[in-house]
């Protein structure tokens, strides 16, 4: 079971069919929709500000998921990637984005609907990544506009088979 810890009253709330490792760490202030997964070595921080994640959401290995003490919450949408190793931290993330491999996303950033943030990007403080894109480098900046192939093939296509992975260990 992961680690699940109540800090200064608050209690991490967990939507229905979640998968959540053994070695995940979740903290005070926090929600996760139904259908999500929090992988390995994975941290969700919500002691110095609220996170929530929606739903189909998942959060891979060695993910680290933070927010600003009073400034600024961390907010992901549904059907939202993480990939292993990123960082997010006090910004908000809408619905079917895709995050690489140990990308950043920093306070106050918005990463709008339907994009991707390339594996190793850094989105910078404040930085508004355009709905329909690909970002890359660092500081992120639009790359691409993203068609059917990349939302159906890679956001939607790596969402729905985290629910599969998830089943796999709930046996």
């Amino acid at each position: 079971m992961a680690l699940i810890k109540t800090l200064k009253g608050k209690t991490p709330q967990i939507g229905n069919d979640c998968f959540l490792a053994e070695t995940a760490a979740i903290i005070g202030d926090v929600e996760i929709g139904d259908h999500s997964s929090v992988w390995y070595s994975a941290v969700i921080r919500g002691d110095v500000h609220y996170i929530k994640i929606g739903k189909n959401s998942n959060v891979q290995d060695c993910a680290v998921i933070h927010a600003t003490y009073q400034k600024s919450p961390t907010n992901i949408g549904n059907n939202v990637i993480i990939a292993h190793g990123a960082i997010i931290h006090g910004c908000t993330i809408n619905d079917n984005v895709m995050i690489g491999m140990n990308a950043v996303v920093l306070d106050n950033a918005v990463v709008e609907s339907n994009t991707i943030i390339a594996a190793g990007s850094v989105v910078t403080k404040g930085t508004i990544v355009e709905a329909g894109s690909v970002y890359a480098g660092i500081p992120a900046k639009k790359v691409k506009s993203i068609g059917t192939d990349l939302l159906e093939g890679e956001i939607h296509r790596i969402a729905n088979a985290y629910g599969m992975y998830a089943s796999w260990y709930k046996e």
